[in-house]
């Protein structure tokens, strides 16, 4: 993890956290004491940890934390007192917030932690495999209509159209994507 925000209002939480992320290598650190800050500062830079200590001196942390964790790609660890953290966890799990019981200890702030990694590794696997999906499925369109316009305009049937593109990338040792946009680059104008 790259960069992470802290959440609380009480300075002692705030160096915990600090010392614990310094220690688990997250080289940039910011620490806020209210969401309405942190709203603000979410909006502007992303962040691969939140860390929330509830509560607030503006608001419980709950509804704070299941936005970051709903809106931004953010992992967010919640940090509530005991009596509250079957509620609290039971309304957050299904946004992906891990809650952490309070009094926090070093060892189950590392699990949570290791967790949270191990989530946000996961996750940008996902997205990389779902960018390079989109990109496939856009090149799929491109060489389509450019098989269409061949189809239209010379005359091809579509697997005249479809070898015509291939052989022309083979040939010119490029994709099938500019094969197919130089072909609509000369037909669509």
């Amino acid at each position: 993890m790259e960069s992470a925000l802290i959440v609380s209002h009480t300075e002692k939480s705030t160096a915990f956290f600090t010392e614990m992320l310094n220690a688990a290598s997250v080289k940039q650190v910011a620490a806020l004491q209210s969401c309405g800050e942190a709203r603000r500062l979410v909006m502007e830079r992303d962040f691969d940890l939140v860390v929330v200590n509830a509560p607030l001196r503006d608001e419980s942390g709950e509804s704070f934390s299941r936005h970051i964790a709903s809106k931004f790609i953010s992992q967010v660890i919640l940090v509530v007192k005991s009596e509250y953290f079957d509620a609290v966890s039971a309304s957050c799990e299904d946004y992906g917030v891990l809650t952490v019981s309070k009094p926090v200890n070093r060892s189950v702030f590392w699990s949570a932690l290791a967790l949270s990694k191990a989530a946000r590794r996961m996750i940008t696997r996902i997205q990389d495999e779902n960018a390079r999906l989109k990109q496939k499925i856009e090149d799929i369109r491109v060489v389509d209509r450019a098989k269409c316009m061949l189809i239209s305009f010379v005359d091809m049937s579509e697997r005249e159209a479809h070898r015509y593109i291939e052989k022309q990338a083979m040939d010119l040792r490029c994709s099938k994507r500019e094969i197919a946009e130089g072909i609509l680059r000369t037909y669509e104008s």
